[in-house]
């Protein structure tokens, strides 16, 4: 693998509006065009389907890290430059966590929010320095943002989570501030 590793948790659906998987082919091609490196969670369905297939065809690598029980539904993706099979999402999660340089989040269901939370409660603890980038297509974030101010506003948490993570209106400003963090 190159130099800058990118952790993408999405969505294994695609969603409604064709908006998300337009973002989704955005950010693969923008990745390999780059040359960063996909970590991902190595299925074949859903935006996760899509950012490694666009990656993967714009020249980058891409690494998937399944769990065993989803790979025997015949799930994960063929053709990618690492794939790592773990024995639960637990340890998918580590190995997601342990790869990336980055983590992006793009839209996606209950799957996503747990990696989100998690990643974000592990900087929170000093675990980690690592950036957390949400990208914010048509408005998918705006729950999950309001509900983290509405944790700080009913004192669950300090006012300080909201510098956890980054929010970002597009894949191409995610693009641009990926490419500032590769450099630094």
């Amino acid at each position: 693998m190159g130099s800058f590793s990118v952790t993408v948790f999405c969505g294994s659906n695609s969603g409604q509006d064709p908006a998300y998987a337009a973002a989704a082919e955005a950010l693969g091609k923008g990745l390999g065009a780059r040359g960063m490196n996909l970590v991902f969670g190595g299925g074949n369905v859903g935006l996760m389907g899509i950012t490694a297939g666009t990656t993967l065809a714009a020249g980058g690598e891409v690494t998937g890290i399944i769990p065993d029980f989803l790979r025997q539904r015949e799930v994960e993706f063929q053709g990618l430059t690492e794939l790592i099979v773990t024995d639960s999402m637990h340890t998918r999660k580590r190995r997601l966590f342990a790869l990336g340089d980055a983590f992006v989040v793009m839209p996606g269901g209950l799957g996503t929010y747990d990696e989100t939370f998690e990643i974000l409660t592990w900087k929170q603890l000093g675990q980690h320095k690592k950036p957390i980038i949400l990208v914010n297509i048509l408005g998918w974030a705006d729950p999950f943002i309001a509900m983290v101010d509405e944790t700080i506003k009913r004192g669950f948490a300090k006012p300080e989570v909201r510098n956890l993570f980054e929010v970002l209106p597009d894949v191409p400003a995610l693009l641009n501030r990926l490419e500032a963090l590769s450099a630094a």
